[in-house]
């Protein structure tokens, strides 16, 4: 290929509280940049990845796509991991009317509307009741019926969305809300926050955090002496292979959501060849070892933009969007089709039950046998174990 490259332009928060997912997500973009540029690139041109470290600063990514777009002047512009970082690069995208695809924003674009979005996240039409559903229909099934749910949320951007879609799903399922919080991302002990929940009676404990304080949170629960029936749902980190070898057996027992899980029934086209690269240089790369969580995610953004340019064969805005709109993307995720406000239009999130782990190994989680899918029923690969113990 002799052809000027084909630059793609984006961020991702490569250090700061959520790097640990990020950094995973950037050996995936560069897997897949070698793979498609081993098969002539795109368009006849080889791909090129400009990425920038946004430190998961709302201010700094904002800034950051602009220099992209007006001074890089890259040929397509990507979205970068999460949420916070997502809301913040979209004012700047839209001003400039880009074809924008963004990894695992929870709801983002509500409320912009802006029509040349698609996310990638498996969280459907629906995304904020969608995350966190099977939590509450798997608490809905049990015998005694539970019926008193606490609501717990860092006080930070990423939560707003889920809490909005637990408390609609609590509704739904006819659970009535005895506590809600919100605690400083910073908090490390968490026992008086648990003192005043088990006042409360609940029975169900809804959590939404980040990494750390993911960790720190369960660490807490298990020094208490109350204990939900079930807990978890929404907690960003035990999907972090670091997170769970951390952890190890003090995870056993938590239900939380995933977006993928290795088994037999999400091994999709191409997802175990990609996770066998990957795997095999996650520990020179000193990023997740397992890339269950956000590599897998990574490299189908990257196949849904490849597609479209390819099957276009063009590099315009709107071409690109509205083929989007009305294809089906074939991707290590499955079939992918997109919808309202660029959602998928069918979700796909598990809830997942830690169980039977035994020390802090990594392999133990190599295969999914800790971690049981036990919702929705179709996909299925264990049953849930209830109550929390």
């Amino acid at each position: 290929m002799s052809a000027a490259p084909l630059r793609i332009g984006y961020c991702l928060s490569l250090t700061g509280p959520v790097a640990g997912n990020t950094r995973s997500a950037q050996l995936a973009h560069q897997i897949w940049c070698e793979d498609v540029n081993r098969a002539g690139g795109l368009l006849g041109r080889p791909v090129e990845l400009v990425c920038y470290d946004d430190e998961g600063r709302a201010d700094r990514t904002s800034s950051l796509y602009a220099k992209l777009i007006d001074q890089d002047r890259v040929d397509l512009v990507l979205g970068g991991y999460g949420t916070n970082t997502l809301l913040a690069a979209l004012p700047v995208v839209s001003r400039h009317g880009r074809y924008f695809v963004g990894l695992m924003g929870l709801g983002v674009n509500r409320g912009l509307d802006y029509p040349k979005y698609f996310a990638m996240i498996p969280t459907g039409p629906d995304p904020n009741a969608a995350l966190t559903e099977g939590f509450f229909a798997l608490a809905a099934e049990q015998s005694p019926r539970p019926r008193r749910v606490a609501l717990l949320s860092a006080d930070a951007e990423f939560a707003r969305n889920p809490i909005l879609g637990a408390k609609a799903n609590a509704a739904t399922y006819g659970f009535e809300v005895v506590f809600e919080q919100t605690y400083p991302l910073s908090t490390e002990d968490f026992s008086p926050i648990l003192d005043a929940i088990a006042a409360t009676d609940a029975e169900l404990l809804f959590v939404c955090s980040y990494l750390k304080d993911s960790a720190d949170f369960i660490r807490s629960l298990r020094r208490h002496v109350w204990r939900p029936k079930m807990v978890g749902a929404s907690m960003i980190g035990p999907q972090n292979t670091e997170v769970k070898t951390a952890l190890g057996p003090l995870l056993n027992g938590v239900v939380n959501y995933e977006y993928w899980a290795p088994s037999p029934s999400l091994m999709f086209d191409g997802a175990a060849e990609v996770l066998t690269i990957y795997q095999s240089r996650a520990a020179d790369a000193g990023v997740d070892l397992l890339g269950h969580y956000t590599a897998l995610l990574a490299y189908a953004q990257m196949q849904v933009v490849a597609q479209a340019v390819g099957e276009t064969g063009s590099l315009d805005d709107e071409t690109l969007t509205a083929h989007t709109r009305d294809a089906t993307f074939q991707t290590v995720m499955g079939d992918v089709q997109f919808g309202t406000g660029g959602e998928w239009s069918r979700p796909r999130v598990l809830q997942v039950q830690f169980q039977d782990i035994e020390g802090e190994g990594v392999e133990q989680f190599r295969n999914g046998s800790r971690q049981a899918v036990v919702w929705p029923p179709e996909l299925a690969s264990g049953a849930l174990r209830y109550p929390y113990v």
